[in-house]
C-alpha cells in the first residue's frame, strides 16, 4: 500500500482470449501479458488463487513482472469460505496465506474472501471467521475484504462487525447481488459488474463520471451521497483512504479499456 488516498483501477486476471489484439498488441507473447497489463493498469484481481494454490516462485515472478506501485488483489481459496461453519476455516485460511503470497511483498494488496450467494449471515459464526483473519504475514500488513452476496447481510450488525475487525465489504455494483457501500476500513474495494461488451469503455460516459466522483469522494475520506448504506446513521472517520475499482464480470471484453478510461478521468479531476 502507498500513501492513503491512492485510487487504483484494474481488471480480473490478465489472461483472456478476447483481449488479444484488442487490449494486448498483436503477437504479444502470453508470457509478457502480465508485464504489459501492469504497464497500463494499476491493479489486478487474481481469480486463479480461488481455485488452486500457487508456488512461492510464481508469486515472486508476478512481483518481478510489475512496476513499483502496482498491486495484486488475491481472491482467497474457496475452501475457506464455501463451508457451513465458517469458524472451522482456520486450517484452510492458514494454508492459503502460507502458500507463498508474501513473495509479492509491496505488491500484495487486499485479500478478497468471496462467499456463495446462498451463504446467509449468522452473526456469531461470521465473527468467528473474522477473528481468524490475521493482520500481518511475515512482516507484511494484510488488508481483508469480504464479498457477501445474500440480502441477509444488509443489516447494521454486519457492518458493525466489519468495522470492529477493520475489514472492508465489497461495494458490488451487480445485477443480482446486494450493494453494501458502507465504509468500515481504511480502504474501499469496488467491483463494477454492470458493464457491456457493446460499450468501448465497458461503462458508458455518464456511469463513468458518476463512479469517478464516488471513487474520488472515498479517497478524500468522504462517503458518496448517491450510494445506499446499510447503516446510514453510523459515523465514519474522515480520513484519506486507498480505493480499488475493478471492471469485472459483465463487459469483460472491454474491461481493460474501462479501467484505463477511469484512470484518465481521475487524472482530469
Amino acid at each position: 500500500m502507498t500513501t492513503p488516498g491512492t485510487i487504483r483501477t484494474g481488471i480480473g486476471g490478465w489472461t483472456f482470449d478476447a483481449w488479444e489484439g484488442t487490449f494486448y498488441p498483436e503477437k504479444l507473447p502470453k508470457k509478457r501479458q502480465l508485464e504489459y497489463a501492469a504497464s497500463k493498469l494499476t491493479a489486478i484481481e487474481v481469480n486463479g488463487t480461488y481455485y488452486s494454490s500457487q508456488k512461492p516462485e510464481t508469486f515472486a515472478k508476478w512481483a518481478a513482472d510489475v512496476p513499483d506501485g502496482f498491486v495484486f488483489s488475491l481472491k482467497a481459496s474457496r475452501y475457506s469460505t464455501n463451508r457451513k461453519v465458517l469458524a472451522e476455516a482456520g486450517e484452510s485460511i492458514d494454508r492459503f496465506l502460507n502458500q507463498g503470497i508474501a513473495e509479492l511483498g509491496d505488491h500484495l494488496g487486499p485479500i478478497l474472501w468471496q462467499f456463495a450467494p446462498t451463504k446467509k449471515f449468522e452473526p456469531d459464526d461470521f465473527e468467528a471467521f473474522l477473528k481468524l483473519l490475521p493482520g500481518k504475514l511475515e512482516g507484511l500488513a494484510l488488508s481483508h475484504v469480504v464479498e457477501v452476496r445474500h440480502d441477509s447481510f444488509k443489516v447494521p450488525e454486519f457492518v458493525a462487525l466489519l468495522q470492529k475487525y477493520k475489514v472492508a465489504p465489497v461495494c458490488a455494483e451487480h445485477f443480482d447481488y446486494p450493494m453494501i457501500a458502507d465504509v468500515t476500513a481504511d480502504f474501499v474495494y469496488a467491483r463494477l459488474q454492470k458493464g457491456s461488451d457493446d460499450i468501448p469503455t465497458c461503462y458508458g460516459d455518464a456511469d463513468m463520471k458518476a463512479w469517478r466522483e464516488r471513487l474520488t469522494t472515498w479517497a478524500k475520506g468522504g462517503v458518496p451521497a448517491d450510494l445506499p448504506l446499510v447503516d446510514d446513521g453510523r459515523k465514519v472517520e474522515t480520513a484519506p483512504r486507498d480505493v480499488f475499482a475493478f471492471f469485472i464480470h459483465e463487459g469483460k471484453v472491454n474491461a481493460p479499456q474501462g479501467a484505463m478510461a477511469m484512470q484518465d478521468l481521475l487524472a482530469q479531476s
